[in-house]
């Protein structure tokens, strides 16, 4: 089955569930039924091993940007769809307690500004932004930068397709922020 066609019937189950007010989809009444499909943010232990490895095959790899629903920390019900770049794939009991089998580790993607053309800067709640520049993701060409400090955990499910694949160098100095922010660089 591929990851669309199970997206959609996991989705239509959920819908299905939420109208008969089946409180054991594990979402709650009115929330988005994508919630079905999150999962808790990564632990930052073990470290993330964390490589450049983009593929034309039409799956997400480490390096690309790829749509998924993301959460908010506050509250796993409720998110929004936005661009994320993908760190890595890992079984899901490595980073945490929720899911099955494999799961992305992405970062999300903001046009907010938050920190200079090509820096990284820490803001006042003490979240990394690492500036990433423009790119096929966004289709009004607007600037992004990525959350350094905020470990996604994605269902594949989830991921709805890809936007770009980051250039190599600007990867590399997104890890370098990651490992700084997760402390593994001691």
């Amino acid at each position: 089955m591929s990851l669309r066609a199970l997206l959609s019937s996991t989705l239509r189950s959920v819908w299905r569930a939420l109208r008969r007010g089946d409180r054991r989809a594990g979402v709650r009444p009115g929330s988005d039924p994508r919630a079905a499909l999150a999962l808790t943010d990564r632990r930052a232990t073990p470290p993330l091993a964390l490589a450049y490895a983009p593929r034309d095959d039409g799956r997400p790899d480490a390096g690309e940007i790829v749509w998924a629903w993301v959460p908010y920390e506050e509250d796993l019900q409720q998110g929004k769809d936005r661009p994320v770049l993908v760190l890595a794939e890992e079984d899901a009991a490595v980073g945490g307690t929720d899911g099955r089998g494999r799961v992305l580790v992405a970062l999300m993607l903001t046009s907010r500004d938050h920190a200079e053309a090509g820096r990284v800067a820490v803001d006042t709640h003490g979240a990394t932004w690492v500036d990433i520049g423009a790119g096929a993701w966004d289709r009004r060409g607007r600037s992004s930068e990525v959350r350094a400090d905020r470990l996604l955990r994605l269902a594949l499910p989830a991921v709805r397709r890809e936007g770009a694949r980051l250039e190599r160098p600007v990867f590399d100095r997104v890890a370098t922020a990651v490992r700084a922010a997760h402390g593994w660089n001691r």
